[in-house]
């Protein structure tokens, strides 16, 4: 019966997305042509006054460039609402967090309590007793959103998910995540201390994001658990109507309605957009939609990784030369198809005298984009090198002396 219920339910759900189309095209091209219309449009976003309205039927709405953390869309960015099953987004970063501490593996077995089979809502009919692997488990949550599943995992990490859901509000708190409040692992139950912002779900999405063994999950359209015999569809549809998604957890409930952070590559750019309070599953995607073809339309990423370069000559000191890096790379959102005008300059010390500290500025990496200086970095060094004493001049004369 179990069987036949999740074949049932996988084709529902595949014939659902066979039908939806992209959403309406819109005129998603913007004023936003030079790096200064970049920075005046992120400001009018801070101040809630952007210079563009979407049109959207969701109360509150985020979209933000995941690498930077700007916001480059909000409409009710800050209003609380309840988030549904999006909640399992915390619950997946906190799962990420522990399979990389080595906390435990994708193999190890999960054992289903009589609480997380009580589950209602979407499942996967875990019997008090069953036993999975946390792999299978995390599928479970990632994939059709499976309550059972979520509460399975809660209380294998933290011994009980009331343990697993101060570990939530603990780990938002220090996200920053000032509007967001937990009560369960799930977001099943309608709860009004159960809360969180469209902001707030942004953030959270991008430190999962981070994880990059998510998309191994969340990527997933169809699977199956139990050897074949129960079937799994992604509740997120846009994974096969939307070019670069990649995530990443949908949600409803009554009083939540529809909720949806979602996810999506495209050269090189990572964009999230959530949505909360939607009218209907047709409208979260849409609404998603014409954020994302926002920010693609408008906005790119130029990144450059911090670099190492040619040692600089060191004066009295232990060492003839020390290391130099730059003390960090760069993301920096800009208009888009403006990162191949960008142009980066190096300036260093041509020698240095010890003693040296490791981290003492020695130079500058300045980028410019069509002449203007849009960031400043500093090029420090990579060791410390003490001035040389007595015992270090007589080594040198003595390997000196002997050839």
């Amino acid at each position: 019966m179990k069987k036949i219920f999740s074949l049932i339910l996988a084709a529902t759900l595949f014939l659902g997305c066979a039908v939806m189309t992209n959403a309406d095209e819109t005129d998603t091209e913007a004023e936003i042509k030079t790096f200064s219309d970049v920075m005046n449009y992120l400001s009018s976003v801070e101040t809630d006054s952007p210079g563009i309205k979407l049109d959207l039927t969701a109360a509150s709405a985020v979209l933000m460039e995941a690498s930077t953390g700007k916001i480059l869309y909000a409409a009710n960015g800050d209003a609380r609402h309840a988030p549904a099953s999006v909640t399992k987004v915390m619950t997946l970063l906190i799962i990420m967090e522990e399979l990389d501490k080595g906390t435990f593996t994708t193999e190890d077995t999960v054992t289903t309590s009589e609480h997380a089979a009580s589950m209602g809502g979407t499942q996967i009919y875990l019997e008090v007793g069953e036993q999975m692997c946390v792999n299978d488990m995390i599928k479970a949550i990632a994939v059709p959103s499976a309550n059972d599943a979520t509460v399975a995992m809660a209380e294998f990490v933290a011994g009980s998910e009331e343990g697993f859901v101060q570990m939530m509000n603990e780990h938002a708190s220090a996200l920053g995540m000032n509007n967001t409040h937990f009560t369960n692992c799930t977001g099943l139950f309608d709860d009004d201390n159960h809360y969180t912002t469209a902001k707030d779900m942004a953030i959270m999405t991008r430190a999962l994001l981070l994880h990059e063994r998510i998309f191994e999950y969340t990527t997933i359209w169809m699977d199956t658990l139990r050897g074949g015999q129960f079937g799994l569809a992604n509740t997120n549809k846009m994974l096969k109507t939307y070019n670069g998604m990649n995530g990443m957890k949908t949600g409803y409930t009554q009083l939540a309605k529809h909720c949806f952070s979602g996810t999506a590559k495209r050269d090189g750019m990572q964009l999230i957009a959530t949505v909360m309070g939607a009218p209907s599953a047709k409208d979260k995607f849409k609404d998603t939609a014409k954020m994302l073809d926002f920010g693609f339309a408008n906005f790119s990423v130029y990144s450059s990784k911090a670099e190492e370069y040619q040692p600089i000559p060191v004066l009295k000191g232990t060492s003839s030369n020390v290391g130099i890096r730059e003390s960090e790379g760069l993301d920096l959102l800009v208009a888009k198809g403006q990162g191949r005008n960008i142009e980066k300059h190096i300036t260093v010390e041509s020698e240095l005298t010890a003693p040296i500290d490791a981290g003492t500025e020695v130079g500058t990496v300045t980028y410019t984009l069509n002449g203007e200086t849009i960031k400043t970095c500093p090029i420090i060094t990579t060791e410390k090198v003490p001035a040389a004493g007595f015992g270090t001049y007589f080594a040198r004369l003595f390997s000196f002396i002997t050839g």
